[in-house]
């Protein structure tokens, strides 16, 4: 009897034992995803901060350079760039290249899910980048092809949709995007293709400017080829359309 009980005894204490044991690797995973979760909640915190800042300062002070800008000066020694406010660029060009690059800019909250899936289904033979796409790209990130900088674009460009008007993210891109081999710009590209202004563009101009942004370093906008002046005829028949059905209302005063 003593024996029987001794033994009971004994397997009660392993029982509470295996018990204790187990609450404490309870416990500890317990206290390790709160751990995880408090840091990740910080590191958010932290991203959304330092990613919020510029995007704040640059809706109202124009990016001095850009990560593309300064690569292409130190690789050529010289660039071609010079900002001029949206009020100074002929809106011929800003349809042209909303039509051109990305024809529904006031439809979209920054992220075209229409775009994208054409992309998909077309094999990625296309872009589905958005201009707010691209300027993220352009004056927050760099070029080249990534998962990391397209999910850092993916995260900011709603951001930057939040803070910036569609208005002011037409007039950065048409300030910072590449017009030709170390050419910036709508001031630079109209005098170094056409010898104007960018307020003096004609809407043909503005049209084969348009045409030269997907490969600026290889087209150029004062001897096009074939295929960019029928490019550039579509692009003045997008212009006129994105025009009458008010697609370029949220850019144009």
């Amino acid at each position: 009897m003593a024996k029987a009980e001794k033994s009971n005894g004994a397997s009660k204490a392993s029982t509470k034992r295996k018990k204790a044991k187990s609450k404490g690797k309870s416990r500890a995973k317990l206290s390790l995803r709160r751990l995880l979760r408090r840091w990740l909640g910080r590191a958010a915190l932290i991203f959304f901060v330092v990613t919020m800042l510029p995007i704040l300062l640059f809706s109202v002070i124009n990016p001095p350079i850009t990560h593309t800008i300064w690569s292409e000066y130190r690789r050529l020694g010289d660039i071609d760039r010079e900002w001029v406010p949206i009020e100074h660029i002929v809106p011929a060009l800003g349809r042209s290249v909303v039509a051109a690059e990305d024809a529904r800019f006031c439809q979209h909250w920054g992220l075209d899910a229409q775009a994208i899936r054409a992309a998909i289904a077309d094999g990625g033979q296309r872009g589905g980048s958005t201009i707010s796409q691209q300027v993220v790209k352009n004056v927050f990130l760099w070029q080249g092809r990534s998962w990391f900088r397209k999910a850092l674009e993916t995260l900011m460009t709603p951001m930057v949709e939040a803070v910036w008007s569609k208005r002011r993210i037409l007039e950065v891109y048409l300030n910072v995007a590449e017009m030709g081999e170390g050419v910036f710009g709508a001031e630079a590209a109209a005098r170094h293709y056409f010898g104007v202004g960018p307020d003096e563009l004609s809407r043909k101009q503005a049209a084969l400017l348009a045409t030269v942004l997907p490969n600026p370093k290889d087209r150029s906008a004062a001897k096009p080829t074939a295929f960019m002046r029928k490019r550039a005829a579509q692009i003045l028949d997008g212009a006129a359309t994105i025009r009458a059905d008010g697609r370029a209302a949220c850019f144009e005063d």
